[in-house]
């Protein structure tokens, strides 16, 4: 992202103000004091004026919008809030006071932190910079009429100055663009083929080491469960996509970063009806945001081997298609009864977890858009996430709660496997029954984490949300990167 950042530890000057026409302004509401609020920087008594006038609550997530009386007419947006506002609301915030700029597109500007302790301002600022970084970023369109992209390249930090320079947000930010831009493709621009193509020109940049185990490879490996999904499929250009990041220097054992790679999704033999398969092109979100957090760790230097495997394949219908009642064994030698062909995510999954568990990692983070059952229990204003190590649940829920892209944990006891037992399969791939499907996927996939690897599965409910979801404005959100480099870089699974 071409966004230069200029920290400023004193507030903004008249002049400073007046020489930039879009600002974001937050400053702090202190409830224990009564008497009225000092102006601490220019223009801050017109705020203060115009959010009384309007007769708003002390403090919220709705943004004030104002012209200062200045010769450029300064567009604010600003709030007032208090300091316990949880990290989802303040980017929540962050996001509209950045939309109501939308239609200036600036080159440039302005934003305010005042008022907080240190610590607070810090994270208020990263906020509005996420917000201002997510809208700028770049999306995929195909309209005749030319599109105007983001102008914005300079921003002017009042208030805040910081010796790291936000570069964990910079690289969050590129990596979750990454993601939606991939995401966002459409199914006939984004094929398998298509897809590596693209992986290899990153591999290339940042100098990862690139396997891809094509279908000939994947027969040698009798990972039968992702040939089945594979061989509906009109061109034989499924596969996994193996990437290796080396720091320079490692104080750590090796993590794996495993995503489900659907470029499109029919549901196959089952056939998807239309409301259900339109959109169906994102269902290889999974296997982009293990890319993004990929792409982020890298820009920041993380010093611990990092590898990301991708599972790329289509969900066709066809003569060739595999079916329900059929009978195919994985690469472990597990044998699975297919069920229904719309749960083709975690056939793929199982043996790309197979074979990346026998790498014996320090830890699996999974990936993807698995069930629409995690949807119907959550809502997409959260994803689901799963463990075989249930001690991480508090560490889990707080890592999302301090990122600002939450998740729930689901149990997974082993009675659950009552319902995907089969007569003459080792397992069902998914039970006929409803209601718990989401369940019943993660326990199906922990089957191939085999060494006792520590493994966590992130269900990806909030892959898609009408209007955004925290700082992210576009309905594709590319949940799980921020969340994940938080959780990994502030170590909350050793605390």
């Amino acid at each position: 992202m071409n966004i230069k950042l200029q920290q400023n530890k004193t507030l903004p000057t008249k002049e400073n103000i007046d020489a930039i026409s879009n600002w974001l302004i937050i400053f702090a509401h202190h409830p224990e004091k009564k008497t009225s609020e000092k102006a601490a920087f220019a223009y801050q008594d017109n705020l203060l004026t115009r959010h009384r006038q309007l007769d708003l609550k002390e403090t919220g997530n709705t943004p004030v919008v104002l012209d200062l009386p200045n010769k450029n007419s300064s567009h604010v947006a600003f709030a007032k809030i208090e300091a316990t506002l949880s990290s989802f609301d303040l980017l929540t915030l962050a996001r509209k006071m950045v939309a109501a700029h939308a239609s200036f597109n600036p080159v440039k500007m302005g934003l305010v932190v005042s008022g907080f302790t240190e610590t607070v301002s810090e994270r208020v600022a990263e906020a509005l910079l996420s917000a201002v970084l997510a809208a700028s970023a770049t999306m995929p369109t195909f309209k005749s009429a030319k599109q105007t992209p983001s102008k914005c390249n300079r921003l002017f930090l009042y208030g805040v100055r910081t010796r790291h320079g936000f570069m964990q947000s910079f690289a969050m930010a590129e990596g979750n663009a990454l993601t939606r831009n991939l995401s966002a493709l459409p199914p006939n621009k984004l094929t398998p083929t298509a897809y590596l193509k693209q992986i290899k020109a990153l591999a290339r940049e940042h100098k990862w080491k690139l396997e891809f185990y094509d279908e000939a490879t994947l027969k040698k490996k009798k990972a039968g469960a992702f040939l089945a999904v594979a061989q509906g499929s009109p061109k034989a250009d499924a596969g996994i996509v193996r990437l290796r990041y080396t720091p320079k220097t490692s104080n750590g054992e090796k993590i794996f970063l495993v995503g489900k790679g659907i470029c499109y999704d029919t549901g196959g033999t089952n056939l998807k009806p239309a409301n259900y398969m339109f959109g169906m092109h994102e269902d290889m979100q999974g296997s982009a945001v293990a890319l993004g957090i990929l792409l982020a760790l890298t820009k920041l230097d993380f010093q611990r081997p990092v590898e990301c495997w991708m599972a790329l394949a289509m969900n066709h219908i066809g003569p060739l298609a595999y079916k329900p009642n059929d009978v195919i064994t994985a690469s472990d030698g597990t044998t699975i009864e297919v069920v229904h062909t719309d749960a083709e995510g975690r056939m793929v999954l199982s043996d790309t977890l197979a074979l990346a568990a026998k790498e014996k990692p320090a830890l699996i983070l999974n990936y993807a858009t698995l069930t629409g059952a995690c949807i119907y229990s959550i809502g997409t204003a959260y994803s689901g996430v799963f463990t075989n190590k249930k001690e991480w649940h508090t560490s889990l829920i707080k890592a999302g709660e301090d990122s600002g892209e939450r998740v729930w944990p689901f149990p997974l006891d082993e009675d659950f496997d009552e319902m995907i037992k089969s007569d003459i399969a080792d397992v069902k791939q998914c039970s006929q029954e409803n209601g718990v499907d989401h369940i019943l996927a993660a326990r199906f996939l922990q089957r191939f984490v085999k060494h006792d690897t520590p493994w966590i599965h992130i269900d990806l409910s909030s892959s898609n949300r009408k209007g955004g979801l925290a700082h992210i404005p576009t309905d594709t959100i590319g949940f799980g990167v921020r969340y994940s480099v938080n959780l990994l870089l502030n170590n909350y699974l050793n605390k």
